[in-house]
């Protein structure tokens, strides 16, 4: 941490500001903990107005209240997906098989650890070897595996149809409208967290095709899409053989869909979600 005087610290908010930093207070009192020095600190600024996401300068993102580790090119997790994390424990009971496909840094997976009863699997996949190795390091106090590969491919065959929860927060932002995106996403994460296709459900449909064959009757299937998705994904879901529902929070920005295999009883939802 650097010592700074109020004029000195007030310079930094200031150039953060320019820069477009909404958050410039809270920003400058992040970085000057993170720097180890006044030239270290000088770095940190100049690399953040120029785009670069602050979760990479800090080498840490804070989800569902805890602090995971992120590096360069890994997704960064966003506010709105702690949406998936309790429409996911919401339709989830104790002791289950509990698997998060496209896991970036693994923030899911550590969120669901925590709050589920007992359970006896938890695993998570990416297709990215530098998320796969992010993911193990803030996994790694869980002894969660974490497999690289593509989505359920790299799971041991004998996991098949045994599954109650399989939940992925995959890409889905329309090719086309990757250009849309804030700077710091499009300059530095990495174009395979991002691009979903020229639909955005290029990888979501290849995620409800499998999903039925892996998991267990009355288990399942939790993502993450765009509001205007849900139409064609909720087709995509029911098409698959699963049955579809919709979670929305507008606090959030959010919305998650859940897929049940046939064989399970109600749709929960988020106590304070609307459902639809």
């Amino acid at each position: 941490m650097v010592l700074l005087s109020p004029a000195e610290r007030d310079a930094v908010v200031a150039r953060l500001r320019r820069a477009g930093c909404v958050w410039a207070e809270d920003e400058t009192r992040l970085l000057v903990e993170a720097a180890d020095g006044p030239e270290a600190l000088v770095g940190l600024v100049d690399r953040r107005v120029t785009g670069e996401p602050l979760e990479y300068l800090l080498g840490w993102a804070e989800f569902c209240g805890e602090r995971v580790t992120v590096e360069p090119g890994v997704f960064v997790p966003r506010a709105r997906t702690a949406l998936l994390v309790s429409a996911a424990t919401a339709v989830t009971g104790p002791a289950a098989a509990v698997v998060e496909l496209c896991c970036g840094s693994g923030a899911i997976i550590r969120a669901l650890a925590r709050r589920l009863a007992a359970p006896r699997l938890l695993a998570a996949v990416d297709v990215d070897p530098a998320a796969a190795a992010c993911a193990r390091r803030n996994l790694a106090d869980l002894a969660v595996p974490v497999f690289a590969g593509d989505l359920f491919d790299p799971l041991p065959a004998a996991w098949r149809g045994s599954l109650d929860l399989v939940v992925a927060n995959a890409p889905y932002v329309p090719t086309a409208a990757l250009d849309l995106l804030p700077a710091e996403s499009r300059r530095y994460e990495a174009p395979m967290a991002l691009d979903g296709g020229p639909d955005g459900l290029a990888v979501l449909r290849r995620v409800a095709a499998a999903a039925l064959s892996w998991l267990a009757p009355g288990g399942h299937l939790v993502v993450e899409v765009g509001e205007v998705q849900v139409d064609g994904f909720r087709a995509v879901l029911a098409g698959a053989g699963l049955v579809p529902a919709v979670v929305r929070d507008d606090a959030l920005d959010a919305t998650a869909m859940t897929a049940c295999r046939p064989g399970c009883g109600r749709h929960a939802g988020p106590g304070r979600a609307a459902r639809r």
